[in-house]
């Protein structure tokens, strides 16, 4: 019965529009405009509620330095500009301690390189590091060579497992990772020496083109010499 219900058309009820006689205020407001609307007024009102109650139980001999380190333009706090905040002998310290942080990282990562690379060679069936045999007599270091190639063939004739070389293959992609990063943490502290070379007192300009001697993609700087007092 109900699918023969739903089967027969029904009259399609239509919510009422505004009057002809009230056309001049617009669209007639639907009760889903008043939730909206309602909605929003209570969200204001509850909102100076607690302003009102927040000004009314503050405490008058309250300070915070913002009140003195900002200044108000059209209606805005905007704090102060802190562009000369340091001396120049505290920018000079932070960026050497900045230095020695980016140096000490770069450090890390090349002791970190050393590491994997070692273990990578030994997974690989390579020599860690490179070993000098001495020999009394020529047959002694024909022995030597001999035992040195026919452990090298053993190495390489085991089968290594699948999840093994997944790994050795994930190892390798890590150690490319850390050269990358190496190499960037050594252009990074370089740049950084520049730059506070740079801040150090002295007469200083920036060489032309012409007056470079090896072409680079770099500024060049000369200082000039001056004697000492």
């Amino acid at each position: 019965m109900s699918s023969l219900r739903n089967a027969i058309p029904r009259k399609a009820h239509k919510e009422r529009a505004q009057p002809q006689a009230r056309k001049r205020f617009g669209l007639l407001e639907k009760h889903k405009d008043y939730v909206a609307r309602a909605t929003a007024f209570h969200k204001k009102e509850e909102t100076l509620r607690r302003l009102k109650e927040k000004a009314a139980s503050r405490n008058p001999d309250e300070f915070y330095f913002g009140m003195i380190k900002s200044k108000t333009v059209d209606g805005v706090h905007r704090p102060q500009s802190e562009a000369n905040k340091y001396t120049q002998e505290e920018l000079l310290l932070m960026k050497t301690q900045d230095i020695g942080y980016i140096l000490q990282k770069a450090q890390s990562e090349k002791k970190k390189i050393e590491k994997l690379t070692a273990t990578l060679h030994s997974l690989d069936g390579r020599p860690s590091s490179k070993h000098i045999y001495f020999a009394e007599d020529r047959e002694e270091a024909k022995e030597i060579r001999s035992r040195s190639s026919e452990n090298k063939m053993a190495s390489t004739s085991v089968d290594i497992p699948d999840y093994i070389k997944r790994k050795i293959a994930s190892s390798y992609r890590e150690l490319e990772a850390r050269k990358n990063r190496a190499n960037q943490l050594e252009k990074i502290h370089m740049d950084m020496a520049l730059q506070k070379e740079l801040q150090k007192k002295g007469r200083k300009r920036k060489l032309r083109e012409d007056e470079i001697v090896c072409p680079t993609t770099k500024p060049v700087f000369k200082w000039r010499s001056e004697r000492k007092r």
